[in-house]
Parts: C-alpha cells; structure tokens; sequence
C-alpha cells in the first residue's frame, strides 16, 4: 500500500510539474510590456481560454509587407529577451512583420528534456500565431525559431507544411533533423555553439541536401545566442528570407 501510494504520488507530482507555469509567465509579460518601444504587446487565446503575449511589429513600405514572420524563442524566456528582441525588431525595420510569441515555461530549475510535455501546447500557440498573421492579410508566413523554441517548431512544421513559406532554425539541438520537411530550411549555428547543436551539424545538413532553396551557414566565432554577432545573425535571415519570397 506504502509503495502504490508513493508511485501515485510520484506521477502526480510529475504531471504537476510537466504542466506550462502560467504564474512565471504572467510574470514575464508583466515586467516586458512596459519596456517595449518597438512593436504593439498583443494576447492571443489557446483552447483553454489561457492567454498568451505576443509582440506584433508592422513592416512599412516594404515589397515583403505581406509576408509575416513568428518568431519564437528557446529555453525559459520571453519574447523580447536580447537576440529575440534584435530579431524582431531589426527583420522589421529590413520590411518583414514580425509576431513574437510567448512559448509556454516551466519552472526555473526544470530541465530541458523536461520541456517535451509541453511541445503540444507549444505546437497550438504556433497555429494560432500563424492565424493571426493570416487573418491580418499576410499571405506569405515564415517562421524564425531559436533553440528549444526550433525544437518547438519542428513539431508544427512537420504537420503544417502546406501553409508555410519557409522556416529559419537557428541553434537546433539534441538529436533533431530536417528529415521529412519539404518547405525551405535556414539552418543557422555558431562555430562556437552548444555541444549537441555541434554534434548534429553534419546530419542536420545531410538531411538538407534533397530540400530545394534550403541551407547550412555557420557563423565563425559565434556562440549559441549569437553575442556579438547578431549583425551577421539577421543578416543571414533576411538572405535566406529575401531568397524564398
């Protein structure tokens, strides 16, 4: 009885832990949103009626004003947090409207592996911000990722190719390829990156070799948050991007 009590617990407390921490990133857009200057916060709704911040950026004046980009963000952050907020921000100013989400979190301490229960809810906010940009007369959506939030990615673009037009995967790790996605691929990593993102470089290439308008580019001296190279980070998106509208 003392040992089914304690495995009950045990997968109780997992479950608890597993489950997106909406107090922390309650906490998050209350303490980004008043530092914003670029851009409009914007709340899009999931199913559960949960609401989740977006940073909405108009292009202007630009031959790519109609095409939309999500971009979203990797391991516990938000969706202003330093590279991301270049991201945004500077695809913007170069003529691509910007969606920046807010990817769904655990707890500080969670481990990474950890994050794959929430990769459902992960794979809803993208829809629903690939939605948004439609229903605002994008025609054209692309995704920009980083990190976790490639890995994120990855899981909806397997299922939703038809509606995309291309997808930036910068700093993709673990054991993930390309394997399987059809639509155009940046694959963008520093020379200087995370050891598994390093590992998987070859493979993830391999797996690009068939996929027209697709590519591998390594940023030389570059670590996995691109500090001190965002200038050659954004560049290389909007090569890949301009080169696929």
């Amino acid at each position: 009885m003392r040992i089914l009590s304690a495995v009950m617990l045990l997968l109780v407390s997992n479950l608890v832990f597993a489950a997106a921490d909406y107090a922390r990133e309650k906490k998050w857009a209350e303490e980004v949103i008043p530092g914003v200057v670029v851009g409009d916060a914007v709340y899009l709704e999931l199913n559960n009626a949960h609401k989740f911040l977006t940073l909405f950026t108009e292009a202007q004046n630009s031959a790519n004003e109609r095409t939309g980009l999500v971009v979203i963000h990797g391991l516990g952050i938000h969706p202003d947090w330093n590279m991301i907020g270049t991201l945004r921000t500077q695809l913007a100013e170069l003529g691509y409207t910007t969606l920046s989400i807010q990817m769904p979190v655990l707890a500080n301490e969670a481990r990474s592996e950890e994050y794959q229960a929430l990769f459902p809810e992960a794979v809803e906010r993208i829809d629903v911000a690939v939605e948004f940009l439609r229903a605002k007369g994008y025609k054209k959506v692309a995704i920009v990722s980083h990190s976790m939030g490639s890995a994120m990615s990855r899981a909806y673009v397997e299922k939703n190719q038809a509606g995309l037009a291309g997808w930036a995967s910068l700093g993709l790790g673990h054991n993930y390829t390309y394997s399987g996605i059809r639509i155009p691929v940046l694959d963008l990593y520093g020379d200087h990156d995370l050891p598994p993102v390093l590992k998987m470089a070859a493979r993830r290439a391999a797996s690009l070799k068939k996929n027209p308008r697709s590519k591998q580019v390594k940023v030389p001296g570059s670590d996995h948050f691109f500090n001190h190279h965002e200038a050659e980070m954004v560049r290389e998106v909007k090569i890949f991007l301009d080169a696929i509208n």
